[in-house]
């Protein structure tokens, strides 16, 4: 997961990526079959548009299939049937992501007309991101942290910002204090860790306080030290959070771990109640003994008018997703 990132003070209005997403299993012992699901490639949807993605898996599955899930992403499941003592998921995508835009009327509105607005049959998915999901369970003591920024009246971008903010101040950031399966209430309790748990503390928060908050799992542009080279494969998946704050605002990004609104450096993948839902590859081995993991990711500004990754040639091992 992303470390915190010193943010440009303005972002630009449009930017283009290309991304690589690779992952690699070594096997102490020999795999006789496995059987995964990759979420890791972007669709269109609110502020980014997926002009082309291309997943490569090696070594070739013998079944493949894709589909959408229940909140809208892309998933690829694949199964591998032969002998093999490495894995091996690449998944390249082009996307635009445009700066979202919050005009002064939308500012002004009180959090409470927001939660008004999220309500009811008419918005079943919207309300769902109100209540408890298995890794987010509202509580009383998370009510009173967010009530601290929720004041009566206050607006509802201006109050969010500021709960997102006081999370990044009191918490710190800390790879070693939990781990992926450390509790949002432990997580909250120490005060400490990393983007997937500040994530998972300010949507327990704001679901205390009745409102809907869903988990978003993507990439986050990283900016090398002045006069540094950007490191190729150095970039890391990352963790945010969207608030649904009203009709004409709709979901809103909020950063807790680098303390901001989400802008052009956030390139969101999935979205789900909680990490459990959008973790982006998860499967089961027969076979293999222990395994040792490799993950990188690169995040790349490309011009927008670029030519689109190539998507011909496809096989058993390689399929081009999302726009042609």
């Amino acid at each position: 997961m992303a470390a915190p990132t010193p943010r440009s003070a303005e972002s630009p209005r449009q930017i283009s990526y290309r991304i690589s997403h690779q992952t690699e299993y070594h096997y102490s012992e020999p795999v006789a079959a496995c059987q995964n699901q990759i979420r890791m490639q972007p669709v269109d949807g609110g502020n980014l548009v997926c002009h082309d993605t291309l997943v490569r898996i090696d070594p070739d599955p013998n079944s493949w299939d894709e589909h959408s899930d229940y909140f809208g992403n892309l998933v690829t499941t694949f199964s591998i049937e032969s002998i093999h003592t490495a894995l091996r998921v690449v998944v390249e995508s082009r996307v635009t992501v445009t700066k979202p835009v919050i005009s002064d009327a939308e500012a002004l509105i009180p959090w409470e007309q927001a939660l008004r607005e999220q309500t009811g049959w008419l918005n079943p998915h919207i309300e769902e991101h109100r209540y408890r999901s298995p890794r987010i369970v509202p509580s009383d003591s998370f009510a009173a942290y967010a009530g601290e920024s929720f004041a009566p009246g206050r607006k509802i971008v201006e109050a969010a910002l500021d709960l997102t903010r006081r999370i990044n101040h009191d918490f710190r950031y800390d790879s070693t204090a939990t781990t992926v399966d450390t509790t949002t209430e432990e997580a909250f309790g120490l005060r400490a860790g990393v983007c997937q748990d500040f994530a998972h503390v300010e949507i327990a928060c704001l679901r205390s306080i009745g409102l809907a908050a869903r988990y978003v799992s993507g990439y986050l542009r990283t900016e090398p030290p002045p006069g540094k080279e950007r490191l190729v494969g150095a970039d890391e998946s990352h963790a945010w959070l969207e608030i649904y704050a009203g009709e004409e605002l709709g979901w809103l990004g909020l950063d807790p771990t680098n303390a901001c609104l989400v802008s052009t450096d956030h390139i969101p993948i999935c979205v789900g109640r909680d990490y459990g839902d959008v973790s982006p590859m998860r499967g089961v081995v027969l076979g293999g003994g222990t395994n040792t993991l490799k993950v990188s990711v690169d995040v790349a500004p490309v011009e927008a008018n670029s030519a689109p990754a190539s998507t011909s040639g496809k096989d058993a091992g390689e399929s081009s997703l999302g726009k042609p």
